[in-house]
């Protein structure tokens, strides 16, 4: 029987994309080789890195001031490497403290030069986006994490400012279009909407760069990755593989705004239901919602472990929220079809009839 994957991450991928990945893992295309085993040097895996390359600028309209790049290390990586490559030892960079990840981004840029944390929310456990604080103009960047995923919080609309954004968007790349121009620097690790673990994306504007007078380790210097096109040391090429299929995917469904008005639709049907069952209350504030991160708590925690056996029930895995938060979380990224969304809403349904 289906099971409907609400895990947020490593997450969901479409149906197709499994497939024409696990015959790849067999013959990549007639080549008589594994996608798992050709040469990254092979004219078939640089068909692959020209692919998805040309597919991320399309999507996301990324005109030739930015470079697109795939790496290894995971968006973890990207807290540090961003400051190492964007803060000049006197400049100062900015930071809106929205949750888990983002504390953990300013913690490793503070080991680079001035890092001042705008605005928080943790004083409300990262429930709402903080709204109401000026943003210096002599900053270097601002950085932002775009959607929350253990707290269930986005960003729907940016800070007003001219200075650029540097940009976690982990969980919710490809979810929507995005004013590319606001932007400095965007990265993602894949696998939360786009693909497998193991390739992190990032979008580098070049005048950001060349600006501090540090030493840059080989290997953390986006110059490096820029001059060989992502193919410096040998890329996760399954990983990236995968994601190019995903972004097949992406345009052959109407591409982001397609995307966009798709997830908003899945989000609202569960939104309601959170909000009009008596059971339920959603833990973040309404203005704030993510629409990849649904969270919400039962008013009645003693109930918690009975409504878990019903999604399992229902095959409905993955809905535990996480431990900082408590309650449940679903993760209803692009991949996810409306159909999965509408068997969640119906346990809670049916559970609301049998214990409201």
């Amino acid at each position: 029987m289906k099971k409907h994957n609400f895990y947020a991450g490593p997450a969901i991928l479409p149906q197709s994309v499994m497939e024409q990945a696990s015959q790849a893992t067999k013959e990549l295309d007639g080549c008589g080789l594994s996608i798992l085993e050709i040469s990254h040097r092979s004219k078939e895996f640089a068909a692959v890195m020209e692919e998805i390359i040309s597919s991320t600028r399309e999507l996301l309209d990324i005109n030739d001031d930015y470079e697109v790049l795939f790496l290894t290390g995971g968006a973890s990586s990207q807290f540090y490497m961003t400051a190492m490559n964007l803060l000049p030892s006197n400049g100062k960079a900015c930071y809106v403290d929205t949750g888990a990840w983002s504390t953990k981004a300013l913690k490793e840029a503070k080991l680079f030069g001035d890092v001042q944390v705008l605005a928080s929310s943790k004083d409300k456990n990262y429930t709402y986006i903080p709204k109401d604080y000026s943003i210096p103009a002599d900053a270097t960047y601002l950085h932002l994490t775009s959607n929350n995923t253990i707290f269930g919080t986005a960003y729907h609309a940016w800070p007003e400012t001219n200075v650029p954004f540097v940009c976690d968007m982990s969980s919710d790349i490809f979810s929507r279009p995005i004013e590319m121009e606001k932007f400095g620097v965007i990265y993602a690790g894949a696998q939360k909407n786009l693909g497998p673990a193991g390739v992190t994306l990032a979008i580098v504007r070049k005048d950001m760069l060349n600006k501090v007078d540090r030493m840059i380790p080989t290997m953390l210097d986006y110059n490096t990755h820029i001059k060989k096109q992502s193919t410096f040391n040998t890329p996760p090429a399954f990983p990236i593989y995968v994601s190019m299929l995903t972004m097949r995917w992406l345009k052959e469904n109407g591409g982001v705004a397609a995307m966009q008005m798709k997830n908003e639709e899945k989000a609202a049907i569960l939104y309601k239901e959170i909000d009009d069952n008596p059971l339920f209350e959603g833990s973040a504030a309404k203005e704030d919602r993510s629409l990849m991160n649904v969270t919400f708590l039962l008013k009645d925690s003693d109930l918690e472990s009975a409504f878990l056996d019903a999604c399992t029930e229902a095959n409905c895995i993955g809905v535990k929220g996480h431990r900082s938060v408590g309650g449940f979380r679903a993760s209803i990224y692009n991949a996810m079809p409306k159909e999965s969304v509408q068997v969640l809403v119906d346990v809670m349904k049916e559970f609301g009839k049998n214990f409201g």
